[in-house]
């Protein structure tokens, strides 16, 4: 457990309005700096269209939800099973040759 405390890195994200300090997997620091700047670009896009006519909870929401959007298209398009499947069969008839 002390080895993975020792991986970690504390590091402090601003997101919107809000200093968040995260303690997370060093090799994880640019994913998390990258998604950051994402919310941050999104939330700023969002708030120069709608400030001042909707709230800044509905801005935020509406925020999460094209972060959620794109997440999901984005994963229904990277579905590996088919590629699965066929790494399975061929390796199957490789093994089959190898006996």
């Amino acid at each position: 457990m002390a080895d993975q405390e020792q991986e970690k890195l504390l590091i402090r994200l601003h997101i919107y309005d809000t200093d968040l300090s995260v303690k997370i997997p060093r090799e994880d620091e640019e994913y998390y700096r990258k998604s950051g700047k994402l919310i941050n670009d999104i939330v700023n896009s969002y708030s120069k269209i709608f400030k001042g006519r909707k709230s800044d909870k509905e801005i935020l929401y509406m925020s999460l939800l094209d972060i959620a959007l794109r997440y999901e298209k984005e994963s229904g398009r990277n579905d590996t099973a088919p590629y699965h499947d066929i790494l399975t069969r061929l390796t199957a008839e490789i093994e089959d040759t190898l006996k």
